[in-house]
């Protein structure tokens, strides 16, 4: 069974399945995702698990019988492999690891799920609800158009898991808030500004161009270091550094004015009226990650990510009230709700239950400030593969998953589908 999962899992990898390339009626994700879950498919045939194929906008593989479902849902596209690899992107299983872009993220995962699903068939254990297995093609472009597309037409689960992030369980993801603040750019003391590359991570780069009391133009440029928006405190924000330049300067702006009385080195929200913090989740983290000038505008990018137990209404009010001082404008443009399972509930008890059984390794569930698969369907944790302290290579050159960890998944996710089935 092994061998027949590792030569499986090679010949998905080998196929280059990037979302969003050549889309069509027949390729609704792109061509690339629609090869995989061809493929993906076909397997599911040679194993003996049933499927369902609507038209290529939603997948999945299912065992057992029962009224009610849970769900695991796996993706089969990927991100561009890019270049300076040492190893076969397309599949090389050396030294005990196989490398290959999705080896790890997450077609690796996704076949030891299948082929745990096609173990516990085969063993005839009894499972009190049916088992669903949904290939998702579209994750890595954040769009999650198939999963959406699932939920509007198709049976949910009542619980389930993606294995696509960490062990031992994340019971928890806070909300991910984005905004963009705007003001005039005139009358803003600058001639234009720009920083940053995207709102989730912190900027390392920022410059601006204002003219100085003789009516010189001057130009700053700052520099930090990245992380990720939700480890802002892990950064060094060049647009930070930009807007202290600007007031020692003595530049008159309020754009400046206003990040050093509600933003500046202040990741948690104190600054801007929402300080929020909850018990099962920790501080609330702002991360001003985009600064543009758009034509005759100046625009601010915030990402906030929000305490589970918390909403978005209430940093929706901080905000205005914060902008509402300066005439600023504001727009709340990306609301990704939070995931929030007990902790000490019967699905994460089961979870992280049978994987300290199969790794001894006792590990606590934690919660994480990012977003995984979990958030495209309610009822859904993130569970596995990656094992605490693992070099996490997702997305990157050379990306490996270790022959041990992906085959010790296999049995946890083996171990986990009966439990959930049988709660």
């Amino acid at each position: 069974m092994d061998d027949r999962f590792f030569a499986a899992l090679r010949s998905l990898i080998s196929i280059e399945s990037v979302a969003g390339v050549d889309v069509s009626e027949a390729h609704p994700y792109g061509s690339g995702p629609a090869l995989a879950l061809e493929y993906a498919l076909k397997l599911c045939g040679e194993l003996g698990i049933r499927y369902v194929n609507r038209d290529g906008k939603v997948a999945w593989a299912e065992i057992g019988s029962g009224d009610e479902i849970v769900a695991i849902l796996g993706h089969l596209d990927v991100v561009p492999v890019g270049s300076g690899w040492q190893h076969d992107p397309q599949g090389e299983l050396t030294d005990g690891r196989l490398y290959g872009r999705g080896a790890a993220d997450d077609k690796g995962p996704t076949l030891a799920a299948l082929f745990a699903m096609k173990e516990l068939q085969d063993s005839g254990a009894p499972l009190g609800r049916r088992v669903r297995l949904i290939f998702g093609q579209c994750e890595e472009t954040g769009d999650w158009a198939d999963m959406k597309y699932y939920l509007e037409h198709e049976e949910k689960p009542v619980f389930g898991f993606t294995p696509d992030a960490d062990f031992p369980a994340i019971y928890g993801e806070k909300g991910i808030l984005e905004y963009r603040i705007s003001l005039p750019l005139e009358g803003s003391g600058l001639i234009s500004v720009e920083g940053g590359e995207a709102s989730n991570v912190v900027p390392d780069w920022a410059r601006c161009t204002y003219l100085d009391a003789a009516g010189e133009q001057r130009t700053i440029v700052t520099s930090g270091k990245s992380a990720h928006a939700s480890t802002p405190e892990k950064g060094d924000n060049a647009i930070d550094k930009l807007m202290a330049a600007l007031v020692s300067a003595g530049v008159e702006s309020p754009l400046a004015d206003f990040y050093a009385k509600r933003l500046m080195g202040d990741y948690h929200g104190g600054k801007l009226g929402c300080p929020l913090c909850d018990e099962e989740s920790g501080r609330l983290t702002v991360n001003a990650g985009l600064l543009r000038t758009e034509g005759d505008t100046v625009t601010l990018t915030l990402d906030i990510r929000n305490p589970v137990t918390h909403t978005s209404a209430e940093v929706d009010a901080a905000i205005d009230a914060a902008c509402r001082e300066y005439g600023f404008t504001w727009k709340n443009t990306d609301n990704l709700p939070g995931v929030y399972m007990d902790r000490d509930g019967e699905v994460i008890r089961a979870l992280v239950d049978v994987y300290r059984s199969v790794t001894g390794d006792m590990s606590e569930p934690t919660v994480i400030g990012g977003g995984t698969y979990a958030r495209a369907m309610p009822g859904i944790v993130a569970y596995g593969p990656m094992r605490p302290g693992r070099e996490c290579t997702e997305h990157q050159r050379d990306e490996y998953v270790l022959v041990e960890d992906l085959l010790g998944a296999k049995e946890i996710y083996r171990r986990a589908i009966e439990r959930l089935a049988n709660l």
